[in-house]
């Protein structure tokens, strides 16, 4: 049986294969009732998924966003839920990060070129639609040239941080997400800590963004082994955070690729950051949203 919920999902307006409105109804038809669409460094697709949202009368859109920051040797992902999307100041940043984001493309399909595995700029703005150009992009072009055969190849061999076409781009600090997503009534959660976690660094980290504000960590996340979300689990209790979860679900296939609501979330921490969410007010902006 999947989760009521999925807390962390992606459409056509970052890197997702699906528009808001396709997603919506794919999480319905799971089974989900609380969904968050958490576009990399957009909101643009919130207006249609809420749009979509209004035919369900038992379904809750959560206004969301993924936000991609740096550490030292890697990369952190931060979650924000119940943003103000209106909010000008934040829609100035966010515009900044995302003409960092086709920068880097570019610069990325130039290397590719170097490396004696060329694809078309054309190609990847086909991939990518009207939503912002992203490395899966990069990656579904470089499968459509025979480069290789999956998206996953692709990042393990050319688009991984440590790959030789990785490009870096603008970025804040992880506190200065929680932060900023903190500024406009969102609510910070920690995506997919299995690698800070390799790395030997999410306990510092977990401590330093504790201090700062975050409310949650991913624990049910795609694959992850029962014996990963109890150490994830103890994790979060430690920290205070809430235990929360999502499939990252982005259409592109794969073998760690789960599809709305294929998460083993329970429905008790949820309600948890429901009831914070109404505490902050927050609750009730994403229903008058909903109501638009």
């Amino acid at each position: 049986m999947g989760s009521l919920a999925d807390l962390h999902c992606h459409s056509t307006f970052s890197d997702g294969r699906l528009t808001p409105t396709k997603l919506v109804d794919l999480a319905y038809r799971n089974g989900v009732r609380i969904l968050s669409l958490t576009d990399h460094d957009i909101v643009d697709g919130l207006p249609e998924a809420f749009e979509a949202a209004k035919r369900y009368d038992d379904f809750t859109l959560i206004p969301g966003i993924e936000m991609s920051t740096d550490v030292p040797g890697n990369e952190v992902h931060i979650l924000g839920h119940f943003i103000d999307r209106h909010n000008p100041a934040f829609l100035n940043r966010l515009k900044r990060l995302q003409e960092s984001r086709l920068n880097r493309a570019r610069l990325m399909v130039e290397k590719l070129v170097q490396l004696d595995k060329p694809v078309s700029w054309e190609r990847v703005e086909f991939f990518a639609g009207e939503g912002t150009v992203g490395r899966p992009h990069v990656a579904l072009a470089l499968v459509e040239a025979g480069h290789v055969t999956s998206v996953n190849e692709a990042f393990d061999r050319y688009l991984s941080r440590n790959g030789p076409a990785y490009v870096s781009r603008d970025r804040l600090g992880p506190e200065e997400v929680v932060a900023l997503l903190l500024g406009v009534g969102g609510m910070a959660t920690l995506a997919h800590p299995r690698e800070l976690f390799a790395a030997g660094t999410l306990e510092s980290l977990l401590e330093a963004l504790q201090a700062a504000g975050l409310t949650g960590m991913e624990v049910y996340y795609q694959d992850y082994l029962p014996q990963e979300i109890k150490t994830f689990h103890d994790l979060a209790s430690r920290y205070g955070l809430i235990p929360l979860g999502g499939s990252d679900y982005h259409g592109l296939g794969g073998p760690q690729q789960r599809e709305p609501g294929d998460i083993p979330l329970p429905t008790e921490p949820v309600q948890k950051l429901l009831s914070l969410a109404e505490e902050r007010g927050a609750l009730e902006r994403a229903r008058i949203a909903h109501a638009r």
